[in-house]
């Protein structure tokens, strides 16, 4: 019986292998049949999140309008994807101009992304800008940026798009956000609150469109590092607040990120947060014991920074 069961084991483990093998497998050919000539919209589509969902749905067959503040490098995406691409397979990606931040214009650049195919199927909001700082540092002039650039420009956008999907009866908006949609972090009063509102604005259409058939899903990571950063190890100190806050930066790769942005508009998924089990205790943990909560994080208040844009 015990030698019986000792050769079992490896024809078990292989055999769940393949299972899971095969899972993959159906799972990326499903992914490329529910975007297959779906008109999706990226926007800040140069940042590292946006080249990777580009190259994802690009990849499944997606009709791609790739929107971005900087017409070279919005080319140079461009350029790297058709370089790779089975033009059997895929459709030519067409570029916008679109820098959300100045919301005065966000509008008729709507119009022109409509007019790249005539409709909008679905629609990523992924553009955001950071600020880090003692709120007492930093001006109104650059909350402002944040809120235009976080807030008030994908909102223009979709409301524009919107009324198509609704005419319709069909599409989805995705909404990359934060962990800090969730949760507040010291020092970045004017991203959070941007990632508050955002959160809390598609959180309430998402009821709205229901009956349309439009699905409205929100992706949080804690934060997106860069491809090639991991975290560091660093000095720490040997602190509740030290470990926690390290594990609260600990950013997902953005080829994870896009990946899960596939899923979730395969799946139709509502809600994603995409993080270690750290920042996921942290959000269960200011829900149900707020003072708690709130002491960990002020005890680690004990520098002031000065105020880096980061985005």
């Amino acid at each position: 019986m015990g030698v019986t069961a000792v050769l079992m084991l490896p024809l078990l483990l292989l055999g769940i292998s393949g299972l899971l093998f095969i899972y993959q497998e159906v799972s990326r050919l499903w992914s490329k049949s529910v975007v297959q000539n779906k008109v999706v919209v990226i926007t800040d589509a140069i940042s590292g999140l946006g080249k990777e969902c580009a190259r994802v749905f690009h990849t499944g067959g997606a009709r791609l309008v790739l929107c971005g503040k900087n017409w070279e490098r919005l080319q140079s995406l461009y350029d790297a994807l058709i370089s790779v691409a089975d033009p059997s397979k895929t459709f030519t990606p067409k570029l916008v101009l679109l820098d959300l931040s100045d919301i005065s214009c966000v509008q008729d650049v709507a119009k022109e992304v409509l007019d790249c195919y005539g409709c909008v199927d679905i629609l990523i909001n992924n553009a955001s800008v950071k600020v880090k700082g003692p709120a007492h540092k930093i001006s109104l002039e650059l909350d402002k940026k944040i809120m235009d650039a976080n807030y008030f420009g994908p909102i223009i956008l979709t409301k524009a798009l919107l009324p198509n999907m609704i005419s319709r009866r069909t599409g989805q908006i995705v909404l990359v956000n934060n962990i800090q949609g969730k949760l507040g972090i010291p020092f970045r009063t004017a991203y959070a609150a941007s990632k508050h509102a955002a959160l809390g604005f598609f959180d309430c259409l998402r009821a709205e469109v229901e009956e349309y058939d439009v699905v409205v899903s929100t992706v949080s990571p804690t934060f997106i590092r860069s491809y090639h950063v991991d975290p560091g190890q660093g000095n720490w100190e040997a602190s509740i607040w030290k470990f926690f806050f390290r594990k609260l930066t600990y950013g997902a790769h953005p080829v994870d990120v896009a990946e899960e942005v596939m899923r979730t508009v395969r799946r139709k998924k509502q809600e994603v947060f995409l993080a270690n089990p750290i920042p996921k205790a942290a959000v269960y943990i200011r829900t149900l014991f707020p003072e708690l909560f709130f002491a960990v994080v002020a005890y680690g208040v004990k520098e002031k920074l000065s105020v880096p844009e980061e985005g």
